[in-house]
């Protein structure tokens, strides 16, 4: 099969909302913790290897501070400007951005895929209206950089958005499913076409921290 076009996701290094267990809205987010730096320079090294042989045509960043802040890292590497797109920002929480994750997850029985029809806290969106936000979102990047090569600096439920829209997922499908994202990892699709004309989309890797020394 012949490749064409390449969707590679890049979660943000390890924040301080994530050592500390707060929700990382636009308040509750302050940056990257000095390891997620280390972390996304060892990523950064790893994409300008690969942009230095096969370039990618378009950089992405949602606009939270701790993707922001790997955004410039990977710019630094990559001589290649993000373009910050708010509608790939991550769930928008309402009045739970800046608590305890643990306090949320308590009050709403389980985190908000547990009921994803829900919103889980006053003003927040639902899980299944955050998916519609990001797979449109992603669709329509895609379409705008068919038979390309593009990278996107993100969050974790970027990637599950990716993957509930390449594997056609229905909403609910995280009732049964989920994925595990680590810091700094990348996640790989590539559009491939058949022999026959048959154009699929195929998850290359998920989770790649190889090129990390301490992944977590």
């Amino acid at each position: 099969m012949v490749a064409t076009t390449e969707l590679v996701i890049a979660r943000h290094g390890e924040a301080v909302c994530n050592v500390a267990g707060i929700v990382g809205g636009e308040r509750g987010c302050t940056g990257l913790t000095a390891l997620g730096r280390d972390q996304v320079a060892q990523l950064a090294a790893r994409l300008a290897e690969e942009h230095s042989h096969r370039p990618y045509a378009g950089f992405y960043a949602t606009p939270r501070l701790r993707v922001l802040e790997t955004a410039e890292i990977i710019t630094r590497a990559l001589h290649l400007p993000a373009t910050i797109e708010p509608e790939l920002r991550g769930p928008d929480h309402g009045d739970a951005d800046g608590q305890p994750w643990a306090d949320v997850k308590t009050a709403f029985q389980g985190p908000p895929q547990h009921a994803p029809g829900r919103p889980y806290a006053h003003g927040s969106e639902t899980w299944n209206q955050y998916l519609d936000r990001a797979t449109s979102t992603l669709q329509k990047i895609l379409a705008r950089h068919d038979g390309e090569r593009i990278l996107i600096a993100a969050h974790g439920e970027t990637v599950e958005a990716a993957h509930t829209l390449h594997l056609g997922l229905p909403q609910n499908a995280c009732l049964r499913l989920g994925f595990v994202t680590n810091h700094a990892s990348l996640t790989r699709w590539q559009q491939t076409t058949n022999r026959f004309g048959r154009t699929i989309w195929q998850l290359v890797t998920h989770n790649d921290t190889r090129h990390l020394r301490n992944p977590r």
